[in-house]
């Protein structure tokens, strides 16, 4: 792959309109806002509580990101097939990112707290719930990159699994950018090497029948309203596959950047070759 040099402003193809689209998206779309409402209602509940018993540890609260997650592909008509078996082990998660979708995807699956950029924290509606559910979030300016890893560490200290996208950003789903070692460097602390793992993760799309191959994909300057109209319109729906693969002693690994070198080969491995029509779009 040229991944490397990717840099696209060619969205998808926008899909044609169905017969029925509008009242789908209707029906997908109100239980899922209602559910998504009443479960934020009741994770601030429980995290409240939980600062009052066990402090920044979220043992109860954490179970509704993975609930609304699962629920939530159910409602879109996503299929979520999974191979592989998420680590019981101490540590972190790595994957490709591709999509808004991806949240939900990952969060299926496992209990883990995303690492997001600062800016999400502000988004209306989605920071709120990023807040509340545990994100990290962090700067892209080196000048915090001490405090950042401290936060990181942290978290890793308290027990909390971990998940970020080493990419930096998302794609068009079809390709894996080169893996930036710099959030792998907290996992190199000496109260924290011997004890953790990294798990790469692959996460595959494949679009609805009849549309774009990046039907999924949303990077850039996507609209996020267009691309959340498409998917609760689409019909019939696409899939996504998930691959959980090996986790990875930090203890076994030389440096960071050899760490982010093994978990991008293995996050690669899960994608086809990109199709040659889009190997430069």
């Amino acid at each position: 792959m040229s991944g490397a040099l990717w840099d696209s402003r060619i969205p998808p193809t926008r899909p044609k309109p169905t017969r029925g689209g509008t009242w789908r998206a209707l029906r997908r779309g109100i239980p899922l806002f209602l559910m998504i409402v009443v479960c934020l209602i009741l994770l601030l509940i429980t995290r409240g509580i939980e600062r009052l018993l066990v402090g920044a540890r979220r043992p109860w609260s954490s179970v509704f990101p993975r609930f609304v997650s699962r629920n939530a592909l159910r409602l879109l008509g996503l299929r979520l097939t999974v191979t592989g078996t998420p680590m019981r082990q101490h540590g972190v998660v790595v994957a490709n990112h591709s999509s808004w979708l991806d949240i939900l995807v990952l969060n299926a699956e496992q209990r883990v707290f995303f690492v997001s950029k600062a800016e999400v924290a502000n988004w209306p509606g989605v920071g709120a719930m990023a807040k509340a559910a545990g994100t990290v979030f962090i700067t892209r300016d080196r000048s915090h990159a001490a405090e950042q890893k401290a936060i990181f560490e942290n978290r890793l200290k308290l027990g909390h699994k971990l998940l970020f996208f080493p990419e930096g950003t998302s794609t068009d789903s079809l390709r894996v950018l080169p893996f930036k070692p710099t959030l792998f460097a907290a996992l190199f602390d000496p109260q924290l090497r011997h004890e953790c793992w990294v798990q790469p993760v692959t996460v595959r799309y494949i679009a609805p029948e009849g549309q774009d191959v990046r039907f999924y994909g949303w990077w850039g300057d996507m609209d996020f309203g267009v691309s959340l109209m498409d998917v609760l319109k689409a019909a019939p729906q696409g899939r996504v596959e998930v691959t959980f693969h090996d986790p990875i002693e930090v203890a076994s690994v030389k440096d960071r950047k050899e760490l982010a070198r093994r978990c991008e080969v293995a996050v690669r491995s899960g994608l086809p070759p990109t199709p040659v029509e889009f190997e430069g779009a």
